[in-house]
């Protein structure tokens, strides 16, 4: 992305033009990716291209390979957030095989989540690199798969960016994409509509900010889905789930029906949106994907209930005839955690429970990763 960018620049300098300090013919700007080379973004920055330009999404260069991440993305993903927009990242690859992407895809999405990327936000691969380009189009196509399969483990949705001379050419596209094509005038222009986004700029400017920046205009709502656009540091409730353990192990996940999942298995110390909770044999399990569940067992919240819930006002528990108690809602307060079973208690008129004390209950749609919004 950037590293193209330097060079179109200097070549326009060096023929004497000067196209970079307006923005003449525009497509939108629904997208701006940052990087270093853009420096500290601030939250001013970003308020004014969501407010005067347009901009609905930010995506910020995570990494390199497996030696580079960019000490600017913590900045950016909590600057963007504070501004009202939504936040994905990128990797710059530089992978060559299966083993080398996987690897790559573990440290980007590490980084990531130690920048504070929210989970269930797009972690694109970036793939344009002379690396890439001494491959064959089979080889390339593996390697995107074998990244983005990763990154899903650790609760990310991915894509694939790259230049228009190499769809088709280099590698495949089957769905989505983020696609870099420039042409002189970009106005009226839908280019690459059957991708998520067509990249049609690298040297706009935006009057609140410094530098050149790349643009692109989307064409869904997936670099806006699956995420809050603004952050309330109020806010308790949560729908991650982390697979509990350090150390490398995979713990295998099971359909609606109780049966494992083949080839779906989930890596140690990794965190999942979960779409909500489903009772299979008197257990909570979390839906992590399609016909995708995990044992609560399985993660950070074996026999634990954290009250998923932002008002001071908290919830009320039950007893086992359904009724409720008397301010047990100033004690089950939203972020508080308690000790309960791994087998789930059906309560008259309330439903599917958890068990905290004697003869009392928490509704499941009140723990954490429950799918509970407010």
């Amino acid at each position: 992305m950037k590293k193209r960018k330097i060079t179109y620049i200097v070549g326009l300098l060096a023929a004497g033009l000067f196209f970079c300090t307006t923005n003449v013919d525009a497509a939108r700007t629904d997208i701006v990716d940052v990087s270093n080379h853009n420096g500290y973004m601030t939250v001013a920055n970003f308020q004014d291209m969501l407010n005067n330009y347009g901009v609905k999404s930010v995506i910020t260069k995570i990494s390199e390979g497996i030696y580079y991440h960019d000490y600017t993305a913590a900045n950016n993903i909590n600057t963007a957030q504070k501004a009202g927009l939504y936040i994905n990242g990128y990797h710059f690859a530089r992978y060559t095989s299966v083993q080398g992407a996987i690897a790559e895809a573990n440290y980007a999405a590490t980084m990531a989540k130690s920048d504070g990327l929210p989970i269930g936000s797009v972690l694109v691969t970036d793939v344009e690199a002379e690396q890439q380009n001494g491959l064959s189009r089979a080889q390339n196509n593996a390697n995107n798969k074998a990244f983005m399969d990763q990154v899903a483990k650790y609760g990310y949705r991915s894509d694939i960016y790259t230049m228009s001379s190499w769809l088709g050419n280099k590698m495949d596209i089957n769905s989505g994409g983020w696609i870099a094509s420039y042409p002189y005038n970009a106005s009226g222009k839908n280019w690459y509509s059957n991708t998520h986004a067509w990249q049609w700029g690298s040297t706009y400017r935006f009057n609140g900010s410094y530098g050149n920046f790349d643009v692109s205009q989307s064409y869904d709502d997936f670099y806006t889905a699956n995420q809050s656009a603004k952050v309330d540091p109020r806010q308790t409730i949560s729908n991650v789930v982390s697979v509990k353990g350090n150390d490398y192990k995979a713990y295998t996940t099971y359909k609606a029906d109780g049966t494992p999942n083949v080839g779906t298995n989930v890596v140690s110390a990794t965190d999942w949106l979960s779409g909500g909770i489903k009772v299979i044999n008197m257990k909570p399990y979390f839906l992590i994907g399609g016909n995708i569940y995990l044992p609560q067992s399985s993660t950070i919240f074996k026999e634990k209930v954290v009250v998923n819930y932002s008002s001071d006002y908290g919830v009320l528990a039950y007893t086992s005839k359904g009724q409720s108690i008397k301010d047990s809602n100033k004690t089950f307060k939203g972020g508080t955690e308690w000790k309960t079973f791994d087998t789930l208690y059906d309560i008259p008129n309330v439903g599917w429970c958890y068990k905290v004390a004697t003869d009392m209950y928490i509704p499941l749609n009140y723990m954490q990763g429950s799918g509970f919004k407010g």
